[in-house]
């Protein structure tokens, strides 16, 4: 696996321009049964990719904190709100709260994650990849596969099975 992630930027970026030419033509014309297509896809790719084999998102981004997800977290640490954002969080570039550091402070070295009952939006939906509208998502799914080698390859298979 830790072959397949080195990888993954590389082969991201070799695929960069014709991804986001694709990309392109879907927002402007998406199928009808593209939301199926994408949670077939994701289904899919699940089946055959083990999460806690790569962690790499959990190693290289940290996602964005909800006030649902900050209140959801302090909670289970029996923390105030703000005692939670103290220790952990910071405000990014764009007015989100996000962790003060990468890799992730909740993933163990077993790639488990500590507070996985409890873990932000971002990392439940992660990678997106069976989103509603996904057409509408096309620049985080750019930066995703880049990332996660799952989302590398619906992002392929998709490009195979949509013909726009």
């Amino acid at each position: 696996m830790q072959d397949v992630i080195n990888n993954l930027p590389k082969q991201a970026k070799d695929k960069h321009n014709e991804n986001k030419k694709f990309f392109a033509k879907l927002k402007k014309k998406p199928p009808k049964n593209l939301d199926y297509v994408m949670q077939e896809l994701h289904d899919e790719e699940f089946e055959k990719t083990d999460c806690l084999t790569c962690a790499n998102c959990c190693k290289t981004t940290g996602p964005l904190f909800t006030d649902k997800d900050i209140d959801r977290i302090s909670k289970h640490f029996k923390q105030k709100p703000q005692q939670f954002i103290n220790q952990y969080l910071r405000i990014d570039e764009d007015d989100d709260y996000v962790l003060q550091t990468v890799p992730c402070t909740f993933l163990g070295a077993d790639n488990y994650c500590s507070i996985y009952e409890v873990r932000p939006k971002a990392c439940r939906e992660f990678p997106h990849t069976d989103r509603k509208k996904f057409q509408q998502i096309s620049n985080l799914t750019l930066k995703n596969v880049a990332m996660c080698p799952a989302a590398f390859n619906i992002v392929e298979e998709m490009k195979k099975r949509v013909k726009l």
